[in-house]
């Protein structure tokens, strides 16, 4: 039967109300409380060891973000680690726990629509991620300006900025996986198990498998040139399938300056370079936009997964 009306329609009722119960639970509460506490934590090293710096560094701001200091890493690896278990904490029951609580059947009696119904959950979970992660970047870029009494550039604020986009981003590809999940699975505990495995096996035991593969695939038994430089290819390919390593790439691109390579580099390549200059914003994102076009694209498959499996799903009252 052909549907009256917009597939939309109730779209941001649905947002506003996600968005109220995200901003408002208990859950999300302890989590982004812990978040902060970490991220000031994380900060308060690196403004330590910074103030021992040369006041001339024209990129001291920047380091706030990826300086650490034993024994805690730094504000970069902090939100690498905490930014997946947040989305997943946002996603993980929000089409099974409509189920469990039988409240699915009537909310698809309303107008509105399943479009409507799982882009407005998934609108809500990024827009909480995204006022979670810009509180963030004022709380770090205040403290450095408190502390530090260093103003940011013009340039330096365009990679903060961008850095800030990367993470929104690298948090969206785990929120529309925790969505799909929920679709699949009808138990809530299953599919936060479930998330929460597939996080682990990418953050833990990825670069492992692709070292077998890659050995496996492209021996370096002779130790010639061609084969080494194969067996690197295949082995960053492989690597740049995991959506860790595609954050800390863009990460190490728009943070550190004077990064020129996210590869590896031929003597040919480095003729007529002046070494040591750093790049400007523009080059650095030329840079780093391969791998944030894959998180985008990682990000927009899942979610269309998702959305085709819930399309097909059978919903009783």
């Amino acid at each position: 039967m052909r549907r009256e009306g917009s597939p939309w329609t109730g779209l941001w009722a649905v947002v506003m109300k996600e968005l109220a119960d995200h901003l408002s639970s208990v859950r999300m509460q302890l989590l982004e409380g812990l978040i902060f506490l970490t991220a000031l934590g994380s900060t308060y090293g690196a403004v330590r060891q910074l103030k021992a710096s040369v006041a001339e560094d024209p990129y001291l701001y920047l380091k706030l973000f990826t300086t650490a200091q034993d024994p805690l890493p730094s504000f970069v690896a902090f939100l690498g680690f905490f930014l997946p278990l947040a989305a997943i904490a946002l996603g993980f029951d929000s089409i099974n726990g409509e189920h469990n609580r039988h409240t699915l059947s009537r909310v698809l009696s309303q107008p509105i629509y399943r479009d409507a119904l799982l882009l407005g959950k998934f609108l809500a979970g990024m827009f909480t991620l995204g006022v979670s992660l810009l509180a963030l970047w004022l709380l770090v870029t205040g403290m450095g300006l408190l502390v530090l009494g260093v103003v940011p550039g013009i340039e330096e604020v365009a990679r903060g900025l961008l850095f800030l986009l990367t993470a929104w981003a690298y948090a969206g590809i785990w929120l529309a996986l925790a969505i799909a999940l929920s679709v699949i699975f009808r138990q809530t505990a299953t599919s936060a198990l479930a998330a929460i495995a597939v996080w682990l096996f990418f953050a833990i035991f990825w670069d492992m498998v692709v070292q077998v593969i890659s050995a496996a695939a492209v021996p370096t038994y002779s130790g010639s040139p061609s084969e080494t430089l194969a067996h690197l290819r295949l082995s960053l390919f492989l690597s740049r399938l995991s959506p860790n390593t595609l954050f800390a790439e863009i990460v190490l691109a728009l943070l550190n300056p004077a990064v020129r390579s996210l590869g590896p580099i031929f003597i040919t390549q480095l003729e007529g370079a002046v070494l040591g200059t750093p790049l400007p914003v523009g080059q650095s994102l030329l840079l780093a936009w391969p791998q944030f076009t894959g998180l985008v694209a990682g990000l927009l498959l899942l979610f269309a997964g998702s959305y085709v499996l819930f399309q097909r799903q059978e919903v009783r009252a």
